[in-house]
């Protein structure tokens, strides 16, 4: 179901992405600290909280974050092809480079709200926006699964690896449904298996060897949600959306982001991702192991002039309300 609107003309992601901006500059300007949230070692990877320490972890980690997953969020907004004048929802918006890129599209006369459950990426973001001269982006902290809108539904529902953390999916995507027009339509990103994602995988593998940690478990909240597309169609269906259609991108991403080193890919996991928190929390002779296991592991990948390039899956959703 990709869309039929090309507006070619205006920035993509990765002009956003491009753009120098510190992301903490916001808090520094107004004399405020990051949210600092404890995050229990033993429910560090099947609970991560977004509303807090997660939240300030993408903030503080937010070039790698975006520049990481920049290839997946390229394909769903070509996918979506949003044009002028369309209201559009971005749920998870994260750093806001997907919301600014959609804002620009739907220029005229169209609108983005970003909803997200981190007060830090709201602040944040709302001053990235003002500083790129962006008037047609409004950002709101609140919980998608039960967030209300004053003004009307909107057209379409854009989130890219927004939608895999509720605790009740149906109920939230229906909340969700509830935000769009009857035929609206909505684009998602998710991740795919876990196997078809060593990018994630690998560098887990590697912590694995050095501390305990709990177990997956299937269709919890998390970033591997959604893997089972079987299980994202029932959800989607219970929820009231038709005409479903999932496509896969698959390819190689920059783990830290173009040009990374191998030094750099390290930094960046243990600095941004779940199990990299929890090396951190560990004696420092096991992160010292471990992180020079990472290191081996992301030089093997390493491409001069490319970066850290390891693979990886995504579904590419559509449905209609």
């Amino acid at each position: 179901m990709p869309g039929q609107c090309q507006n070619k003309s205006e920035p993509s992601l990765s002009f956003w992405l491009g753009l120098a901006y510190d992301p903490l500059s916001c808090y520094a300007a107004k004399g405020r600290s990051m949210t600092e949230t404890a995050l229990p070692q033993d429910d560090a990877l099947k609970f991560e909280d977004w509303a807090g320490e997660m939240g300030a972890r993408w903030l503080a980690n937010l070039r790698g974050f975006e520049s990481t997953i920049a290839p997946v969020g390229e394909a769903l907004l070509a996918r979506a092809a949003y044009c002028p004048g369309e209201r559009v929802l971005d749920i998870g918006f994260g750093g806001g480079a997907t919301s600014l890129a959609i804002a620009q599209a739907v220029n005229p006369g169209g609108e983005v709200i970003g909803i997200d459950i981190s007060a830090d990426l709201v602040t944040a973001t709302t001053h990235r926006a003002a500083l790129a001269g962006i008037t047609n982006a409004r950002f709101i902290c609140a919980d998608a699964a039960m967030v209300t809108l004053d003004d009307g539904p909107c057209d379409r529902l854009f989130s890219r690896f927004g939608s895999m953390f509720f605790q009740d999916p149906v109920g939230a995507f229906t909340n969700l449904r509830s935000l769009i027009r009857h035929s609206g339509r909505i684009d998602l990103a998710v991740w795919g298996p876990p196997l078809q994602n060593p990018w994630m995988l690998e560098g887990m593998a590697v912590a694995r060897r050095h501390v305990d940690m709990p177990a997956p478990i299937p269709r919890a909240p998390g970033p591997f949600a959604f893997e089972d597309v079987d299980y994202l169609r029932e959800v989607l269906a219970a929820s009231g959306f038709e005409q479903l259609d999932i496509s896969v991108a698959q390819g190689l991403l920059p783990v830290g982001g173009p040009s990374a080193t191998a030094e750099d890919a390290q930094a960046f996991v243990c600095n941004a991702l779940a199990f990299g928190q929890i090396l951190q929390d560990c004696p420092e002779a096991v992160q010292a192991a471990a992180t020079s296991e990472l290191t081996k592991l992301y030089a093997k990948h390493f491409r001069p002039g490319e970066g850290v390039m390891m693979g990886y899956t995504a579904w590419l959703v559509s449905a209609v309300a």
